[in-house]
């Protein structure tokens, strides 16, 4: 059982963990003001990485 991710999948996958964890430290309560505004660029990340996957493959889902 695999994925099936083409390249356009793969990317998307990596943007979304790149996403994610660029995420993490904006979180903190002690976060300053450069990792609060680098929120915004993670959000895109993570949005535009779970595009790609989600348009990834073609026909009906399974």
């Amino acid at each position: 059982m695999g994925l099936n991710l083409s390249k356009k999948g793969v990317v998307g996958a990596v943007l979304m963990l790149v996403g994610a964890l660029a995420f993490l430290p904006g979180l903190l309560p002690t976060s300053g003001q450069v990792a609060t505004i680098a929120l915004l660029p993670a959000a895109l990340l993570l949005t535009y990485g779970t595009y790609l996957v989600g348009t990834d493959g073609s026909g009906r889902p399974v």
